[in-house]
């Protein structure tokens, strides 16, 4: 593919039909406090590895894309503050400017699907924003996975947003959503957001199964949510969540912060505001999702 270059690494697993899971660069690039982020990245890397699959990190360096990261690319996207944030939409003007950046889940999940990675693997979701009537913000990782044949293993779409109307609108755009031993949709940082879900899966082996029936069916126009929640001892105290995350709001619509700004102040200030326990949480559903991943991608 032009403007790509694919780790030997990654592309031997590729053409050999090995697992292959793919990740995402934002969560090192601005998700997390440096040096920890590096830590991070090479430990994410290395569960993947453990459990027979291959880590294919992806970023964008000097105007190329980058399927799996060396040493020294993923130092330089931990490292260096001018790393940009990149969503699907900034992919073609980081490439014709030879930019840099992160990519976020929608940045990711097109760059793996079409590099031919059938797993990937985050955090939580972006979705329908709090007073979506209002503002009409909406994330675009929900057009993008309407448009993208991946499995994406999460936690959750972020308890920051309006978890009903994402999961509404995830409904209408055909995107299909599996809980992972839970009946109920997880909440990022919380173990359940309280929302029912149609269907459970209860093992690696038969999130395969369905994936394989997907591909059966036609190939998929749309991704599969695999919905891994945190472990209830690793989740954020609920009541501590829900004050801090209405104390968030208010700030927010207190200092006028609309549009992209939104998320990142209201991540940043649950962070603060918890003394940090919402970024333990985090880590602890990224480090599920990616084991979970990469047991899925072995398992097909």
């Amino acid at each position: 593919m032009p403007l790509t270059e694919v780790t030997e690494e990654v592309r031997d697993a590729l053409a050999e039909r090995r697992p292959v899971v793919a990740l995402e660069s934002t969560i090192i690039a601005q998700g997390l406090p440096r040096p920890r982020n590096l830590t991070v990245a090479l430990e994410l890397e290395q569960r993947v590895r453990s459990r027979g699959a291959t880590p294919a990190t992806i970023a964008v360096l000097d105007g190329r894309v980058r399927i799996g990261l060396d040493g020294p690319a993923l130092e330089r996207v931990a490292e260096d503050t001018s790393v940009r944030k990149l969503g699907s939409r900034d992919l073609a003007p980081a490439l014709a400017t030879r930019a840099s950046g992160a990519t976020t889940v929608s940045a990711t999940a097109f760059l793996a699907a079409r590099s031919g990675i059938r797993l990937f693997a985050t955090g939580g979701l972006g979705g329908v924003h709090r007073a979506w009537a209002h503002s009409q913000d909406e994330s675009a990782d929900l057009r993008v996975l309407a448009q993208t044949a991946i499995t994406v293993v999460c936690a959750g779409v972020k308890s920051i947003l309006d978890v009903p109307a994402t999961l509404q609108r995830l409904e209408t755009l055909g995107v299909g959503v599996l809980g992972y031993r839970t009946d109920h949709f997880p909440g990022f940082y919380l173990t359940s957001s309280g929302e029912p879900l149609d269907w459970t899966v209860t093992s690696p082996r038969e999130v395969a199964e369905v994936i394989r029936a997907r591909e059966e069916l036609g190939p998929p126009s749309s991704a599969l949510i695999v919905a891994n929640p945190v472990p209830e001892a690793r989740q954020l105290d609920p009541d501590l969540h829900d004050r801090v995350l209405r104390e968030a709001l208010d700030a927010c619509a207190a200092q006028g912060i609309t549009g992209q700004a939104i998320t990142p102040f209201l991540l940043d200030f649950l962070t603060r505001r918890t003394g940090g326990a919402s970024l333990e949480a985090n880590l602890a559903a990224v480090y599920g999702n990616v084991t979970l991943a990469a047991q899925i991608a072995t398992a097909l």
